[in-house]
């Protein structure tokens, strides 16, 4: 874990390993090591992860340890989990979790779909879009396009943080 703040830490990604047929990739393996989408060959990004989601994963450290190459979750083989297996584990736990009306539904259907709900919290949370597209690895114009429909209902929001500022 890097750096800390006052209630969360940041966590410091420094590279990607995205899973291709193994004809697609440069080293013959289904996992290449890459840069960060869209940045410097050698940039990182601060993640900053609340203090009782860091607790979570600390004990998973605690108990499993990581790989010789960072990676958290790996085959008993230590090899990376294939995106099949981690799909079956979604459905598993979205039906252990869901209603079955739920699971029916398109909610959470795979696990991207949380970080689409974590940057549509943020900005109906406030939080500026400067700072969302920061966390999230978009430009500003990206962010925007991709996520404008999640600011549904908040005129009236919107017109109340306008009075407030023209009234000081």
């Amino acid at each position: 874990m890097g750096r800390q703040g006052q209630d969360r830490l940041l966590l410091t990604v420094e590279k990607a390993r995205p899973q291709a047929n193994k004809w697609w990739t440069n080293s013959g393996e289904t996992h290449d090591s890459r840069g960060l989408k869209h940045r410097a060959k050698d940039d990182t990004r601060e993640i900053p992860v609340p203090r009782v989601l860091v607790a979570i994963l600390r004990a998973h450290i605690d108990r499993y340890g990581v790989a010789g190459d960072g990676c958290l979750f790996r085959t008993s083989k230590g090899r990376p989990f294939s995106s099949s297996a981690y799909s079956a584990v979604w459905q598993e736990a979205r039906r252990r979790a869901f209603t079955a009306e739920q699971v029916a539904s398109p909610l959470a259907a795979r696990p991207y779909d949380l970080r689409h709900a974590a940057v549509s919290l943020w900005l109906n949370a406030g939080v500026p879009a400067t700072e969302v597209a920061k966390r999230a690895g978009h430009s500003v114009d990206v962010l925007l396009r991709v996520y404008a429909k999640c600011f549904e209902g908040q005129r009236g929001r919107a017109n109340s943080k306008i009075s407030e500022a023209l009234e000081e």
